[in-house]
Order: C-alpha cells, then structure tokens, then sequence
C-alpha cells in the first residue's frame, strides 16, 4: 500500500463506463479512478465545471443499499485510494477511503490492536464503511461508527478538500463534518480518508447466549443484564420466523478478570445459558440478499419488537440501544414488507427505513415514513451540494 499524495501532477485517469459499473439501472458514462486527493480533487472540481452528476464506489458492497441516484454522469471508483497510516503508540490509525477493511483488521491485529468496530458486510471499504455507517454490535461499550471516527478528509462536490478533526485523539475541532458524512450515503462528497481511534486487542473474549420461550422472560433477563455490572461489550436480541427469541451477551477483557463476569452473565440470562470462547462465523453481518430496514426505538421495546416481530420477519441488532434491523427473504411480496413497515410505524417513536429494497417493491413501499429533522437535512445537502449533483435522490427522503 502507498501513502496519499505525489509529487507529480496529477492526471485523473478516466475510462467509459460499462455494464458491470452499474448503479441500480443506471450505467455511468464515465468512470475516474483516483490514486491520491489531489486526483479525486480535480476529477469533482472538472465534473462541477461540466455540471456532471457523481456517484462514489468503494467495493461496491452496499450500491444497493439506499435508492440508486436520479442520475450518473459520474462514477468515482476508490480502489486505489488504498493505504493504511498506523501510529501505534498513539492509538491512531488514518486509511484511504479505498483500503478494505478486511486489510486493516489485518493490519490492526498484527500489532495488538483493533478498531472496536464490527463490519455489518464482507468486503467493504473505509469510505464505503463510513459513508453507509451502520454500526454493529459492539456499539454498546465502544459507541457507533461515527464515534470512533476522529478525523476525515473529504472532497466537496466542486472540487475543494476539507479536513476535520485530526489525528490526535483530543483533537475534536470541526468534528461534526466528519459525522455529517459518517452515514450521508455519499451525497455530500466525496470521502478521500478518515482517522480511527483505536483500542488494544483484548486477551480474551467470551459470548453467553440463552433462548426464551416469550418477550416477558427474555425482558426479564435483559433487565438483569442491565442490573448486573458485567459490563458487556455487546448485547444482541434475535427472532425470526422458526427461530427462538435469543440473547447474545459479549465479554471482553482478561481471562481472569472475565471468569467471574461470565457466571454473572449466566446467572442473569438463567438456566439454559451457554457459553461460547468465539464469536460465531458472519457475527455483526447483515444478510447480503433481500429486503433490509433498519429500525429504530426506544430501548427499553427492543425485546417487545422482537417478540412481536419474530413470528414475520428476521429481527436483530443492539437491544439497549434501541437499534435494531429487519430482514425478509429475497422474493417476499411487497405488500408483506409494506405491512410490517407500516405495524412498527403505528408505534409512538418507532422508526423503520428501508435500506434495501428489492426491484418489485423499490417503487410500491415507503422507505422512509416520517423522518425526524428532514428539513435540517435539506438545509445541510443545499448548502454542501446546492446543484444537487451528488447521488441525487439517494439520501434520506429522496434528497
């Protein structure tokens, strides 16, 4: 991998798009592949010169993930924004928006650290990573994505690189442009590199697990759960149709240490409790094919929604937080998704998005509902994109 930047003048390299560079139907007319800031620079800044629309692509894992743009004059491809900046002694880490994440995890475990961050796909990048920011389950001790996130360096849509944040931990000035991306699906610029704080490896690692035969006896366990000061790094809530009502508890930390957490996790998740040295294959993973919405409320409901979800659909994600997703099998009716989406949006301060829609149901059933704060993102998308080149139609209420 190399560092960012060069001394030579940058020459953005442009090839004509092709069927396997589709976005949704759309079929970009160009495609750039910028190998530092600079080129990305110049490609946004003649794109804005020629009123082109843009899109952004890391490893393509999550292009169906939101609605495909209105238009795309414009793909930016990162794969060579691809480099890794680690100063172990600092807990710090910069990475190219290109770098596969797969590649940093490598990177970090090799010198005793990580990034307290479980990836919610295979095959993801940095920027794609930070652009879609879901989070995964051990958001509970560690904080979402958007936490971990210290500082970025992006490219606006008429060609001008920013910065915030830094690289220093306690560094925090202009730390709200890096959230503002953090999750804005690439319809503000471009990300060219984003810094992480970093957590040394923990020795050892435990997972409890137990199944409940109703809502009532799995919220009682989770009440215990809060009650107890294992301090858990994650705690999952999980149902589906033909699957028991679960809870997952992860424990981190030495192996002594973790013994007496362990039986008082057991204990408070109660007699059928298990316990696991390893986290099971795909933990944190959303499923890859068919309909996906993410679900939002409040925490102390998560087991209620599961419970009352489970026997129609797949329902997982953080139960303390609130923050849950669903999943239906590819070729499920849309009146059946619109159905679900339309129970949970009957409940006072529930919230359902649909992330990813099947072709049949793309136009037929509301992603969004209601969208708190709608009219500041409209505010943030005019004044950071006023042309509305960037992904157009792709964010939070079509914007």
């Amino acid at each position: 991998m190399t560092m960012a930047g060069s001394s030579r003048a940058p020459i953005p390299v442009v090839r004509a798009g092709a069927p396997e560079d589709a976005v949704g139907d759309l079929v970009p007319t160009k495609v750039t592949e910028p190998s530092n800031t600079e080129e990305l620079s110049l490609a946004l800044a003649g794109a804005t010169r020629e009123g082109e629309t843009v899109a952004v692509r890391g490893g393509g894992t999550a292009q169906d993930w939101g609605p495909a743009p209105r238009a795309l004059d414009l793909l930016v491809d990162t794969g060579k924004l691809s480099w890794i900046d680690h100063d172990p002694g600092d807990l710090v880490v910069e990475a190219g928006a290109g770098t596969p994440v797969a590649d940093l995890y490598a990177h970090l475990a090799g010198e005793g650290q990580r990034l307290s961050y479980d990836p919610v796909r295979t095959g993801g990048t940095v920027g794609g990573t930070v652009a879609t920011g879901a989070s995964g389950p051990r958001r509970l001790l560690h904080g979402a994505l958007r936490d971990l996130v210290i500082g970025m360096t992006v490219v606006r849509p008429d060609g001008v690189v920013a910065r915030s944040g830094g690289r220093v931990v306690k560094n925090v000035a202009g730390y709200d442009l890096a959230k503002l991306h953090t999750g804005g699906y690439g319809t503000l610029g471009a990300i060219a590199s984003v810094a992480f704080r970093l957590q040394p490896e923990p020795p050892a690692l435990c997972l409890v697990e137990s199944e409940y035969a109703s809502g009532e006896e799995a919220d009682r366990a989770l009440a215990a759960v809060r009650e107890s000061a294992i301090v858990p790094s994650a705690v999952e809530v999980r149902a589906g149709p033909g699957s028991a009502l679960t809870l997952q508890v992860v424990l981190e930390g030495t192996h002594e240490g973790l013994r007496p957490r362990t039986e008082e996790a057991v204990q408070a998740l109660g007699a059928h409790a298990h316990v696991s040295r390893y986290l099971p294959s795909g933990w944190g993973h959303r499923p890859s094919k068919g309909p996906l919405a993410w679900l939002s409320l409040p925490p102390a409901e998560s087991v209620e929604a599961a419970a009352r979800l489970g026997h129609r659909v797949r329902v997982g994600g953080c139960a303390p937080r609130g923050a849950l997703h669903l999943s239906w099998p590819e070729g499920t009716p849309p009146e059946e998704i619109a159905s679900v989406l339309e129970e949970v949006r009957a409940q006072p301060e529930w919230t359902a998005q649909l992330v990813r829609a099947c072709p049949d149901s793309a136009t037929t059933v509301d992603r969004w509902g209601q969208i708190p704060g709608l009219p500041l993102m409209r505010a943030v998308k005019d004044a950071f994109d006023p042309d509305h080149r960037f992904a157009p139609g792709r964010g939070a209420g079509g914007i």
